[in-house]
């Protein structure tokens, strides 16, 4: 990613929410991967970063672990809201045949994780929620395909030694070198597998009251 992608945050529709002006907008989420793309939607966010329980119960399975934890990140916000205000949290997860790949504990995780990602299909689940006091949360999944190459376990070694791949779901970047040599094809939003699915907050922004 370039610098300029952080810089033009206005580039885009800077009036796409006229009915939002005037009004506080929390990102619950100290991701600049996130804030930068609330930037190009126009939004001048404040962020917050608490920690909060990402566990999920043992009915929750697969795509929806990401729903689930994205509410319950709304839950545990709700203290900072007033009047107004908007809160806006995600979770993103990665299913590989079933099971659910979140951020790796160590370097020795996030490389077992790109070794069982290397030339298979997985699929990234991303949820996002928007929250306000005259609203209650309302949130939106969506899914994305992604394909892996065949990945050598030099190239394995090397970029889990950058340490980009420690604070992302399934151990990797799509907007880093991964994407860039790694992802073969995607079928579905690029945005989602970043982590933020902005087409469905856009639809759930442009329903806030």
């Amino acid at each position: 990613m370039n610098a300029t992608f952080a810089r033009k945050p206005n580039i885009c529709m800077p009036h796409l929410y006229p009915h939002l002006e005037g009004r506080r907008v929390v990102l619950a989420s100290q991701s600049p991967r996130r804030r930068e793309l609330m930037g190009l939607l126009g939004l001048d966010v404040e962020c917050m970063s608490r920690d909060v329980d990402e566990s999920w119960p043992p009915q929750v399975e697969g795509p929806g672990v990401a729903e689930f934890v994205a509410c319950k990140k709304a839950e545990a916000y709700l203290d900072v809201l007033s009047g107004d205000d908007i809160l806006i949290t995600g979770d993103t997860t990665v299913v590989l045949e079933g099971r659910v790949l979140e951020k790796p504990e160590n370097h020795t995780h996030a490389r077992e994780m790109l070794r069982a990602l290397s030339g298979k299909t997985h699929t990234v689940a991303s949820a996002v929620a928007v929250t306000t006091l005259a609203q209650g949360t309302r949130c939106s999944l969506d899914l994305c395909n992604v394909t892996f190459a065949e990945l050598p376990e030099a190239f394995i070694q090397s970029y889990v030694a950058t340490g980009s791949p420690m604070d992302k779901a399934g151990a990797y970047g799509v907007q880093d070198v991964m994407g860039l040599v790694g992802v073969t094809k995607l079928e579905g939003s690029f945005y989602t597998v970043m982590g933020m699915p902005t087409h469905k907050l856009h639809t759930l922004l442009l329903e806030a009251k």
